[in-house]
């Protein structure tokens, strides 16, 4: 019954914003093209937030409702599945399918958390584990499927220690969903915010340079989650004990062996990995695109000789469905500068604001829209457009507020469903995990704390690193 009450409630919001658009009266100013868009995107956003129905079928219909209004070309339309940042993410699964295959990652965590003398020292390991896969495999999901095997390991270890194996659980899809700001392919949200920078304000944020702003941020705000996790789920008592996890502990919940000698395989995809990464942080230096880097990456990760999985199986485990919603919305956001709704919306907004105020209300707004659009993809394709067109008006960098807004948007753990990750660690057969509760005590702390980091380090940080705040 709520569920109908919601979805009646938000089709009668998008229908009533499409019947003040159609009134010729209504608006003096917006074109004929802003008006279709702006009802498309108020249909689409309402379709978001009110109905079950799949987002990229909802991102794929209002893409299509543009191209047969006029509003784009169908060039457009289908030239986004072109864009070079689909292909970065479509050749870093690849490359993140050969990794998988390895074991590498059951080698390295066993490696970290093998260091491990106490609670505090286990918990921060983990967390720079976690922030370093963030460089290996793509999308918060993928990240957090792979790191499974991991904590169901350490769980296991673990099993007289209940509260302990709690935070574990909430720390892992904690650390996964903060640290993806890192690095370009650490969400499709990033490459929506890029692409959206390019079209509507001319400016290019390459790997490089989103891994300068993006890296300092990631781990320092892990970090300081951490320390949250482990105050809130935790006692004194359960904190003072002491840990010890060896390497054999962890074999023995690992189908790939964590000691001995490296095999062929896993010292090519090591080699793989730390070329493929290296080249995209030098890209300055040699000026080869990333998404070329990760292509040349992808051929030698599946080729015959030298591969570790074949690249059938390896293209099963990109996300199509995810790839196809990253395009669309990436044409809906085109639509959205290109006819000037996003300009004409930002244009009754006092403006006048100190930059540093601007901004706190962009971070404010973008940390609370996880709460109305659980899809992180979504919640940049409806703010960043926006939010680009607001800082032009207001004199701020556009670069500093869109990053500013996709990074704030990285928090989303006030419910299980929320974002994927953390559904995925809800609930785990046989494994003590949170509850809602516990989310909503650890969030009551960490969503400020997150919104007032990355207004730090918007106002006095990024500055230094080349991304003024004006």
């Amino acid at each position: 019954m709520t569920v109908n009450i919601r979805q009646m409630a938000t089709l009668c919001v998008a229908l009533s914003i499409c019947a003040l658009l159609v009134v010729p009266g209504n608006f003096p100013g917006l074109s004929g093209d802003a008006r279709i868009t702006l009802a498309i995107f108020a249909l689409a956003t309402c379709a978001w937030i009110g109905t079950p129905i799949d987002d990229t079928y909802i991102a794929l219909g209002a893409g299509l409702a543009l191209t047969a209004t006029g509003v784009i070309s169908s060039d457009a339309l289908f030239g986004t599945l072109g864009d070079d940042t689909v292909w970065l993410l479509i050749c870093a699964f690849v490359l993140a399918a050969a990794v998988a295959r390895t074991g590498l990652a059951g080698r390295a965590a066993a490696f970290l958390v093998g260091g491990a003398r106490n609670v505090r020292q286990l918990t921060h390991l983990t967390t720079a584990a976690l922030v370093v896969t963030a460089f290996a495999v793509p999308a918060t999901s993928g990240r957090a499927a792979l790191a499974m095997p991991v904590f169901l390991a350490l769980a296991k270890v673990l099993a007289g220690r209940t509260r302990l194996v709690v935070m574990l659980a909430l720390l892992f899809p904690t650390v996964i969903l903060l640290s993806a700001v890192a690095t370009l392919i650490g969400a499709g949200a990033h490459l929506i915010t890029v692409s959206v920078l390019w079209e509507a304000a001319g400016e290019r944020v390459g790997f490089t340079e989103w891994l300068l702003v993006g890296l300092p941020l990631a781990v320092v705000s892990s970090h300081l989650a951490a320390e949250v996790v482990l105050f809130t789920t935790t006692k004194r008592a359960d904190r003072e004990g002491p840990v010890h996890i060896t390497a054999e502990q962890i074999q023995e919940h690992s189908e790939q062996p964590v000691t001995g000698p490296w095999s062929a395989a896993e010292s090519r995809c090591a080699l793989l990995l730390a070329t493929v990464v290296a080249l995209w942080c030098s890209e300055p230096l040699h000026r080869v695109p990333p998404a070329v880097v990760a292509l040349i990456g992808a051929i030698v990760a599946a080729s015959p000789a030298l591969g570790t999985v074949r690249l059938k199986d390896a293209l099963k485990t990109v996300p199509w469905s995810l790839l196809l919603f990253m395009a669309a919305t990436m044409a809906m956001g085109l639509a959205l500068s290109d006819s000037g709704a996003a300009k004409y919306l930002v244009g009754g907004i006092p403006l006048d604001l100190p930059p540093w105020l601007f901004l706190a209300v962009v971070i404010g707004v973008s940390t609370a829209a996880h709460l109305v659009l659980q899809s992180r993809s979504a919640r940049s394709s409806v703010l960043v457009p926006l939010v680009v067109a607001a800082a032009v008006g207001a004199g701020v960098n556009p670069v500093a507020a869109a990053l500013a807004s996709t990074a704030a948007a990285g928090f989303c753990h006030t419910l299980p469903a929320s974002a994927k990750p953390v559904t995925l660690y809800a609930e785990i057969p046989g494994i003590p995990t949170y509850t809602p509760r516990d989310l909503l005590r650890m969030s009551a702390v960490l969503a400020p704390m997150t919104a007032l980091l990355v207004l730090l380090f918007t106002v006095a940080v990024w500055p230094l690193l080349g991304v003024p705040l004006t």
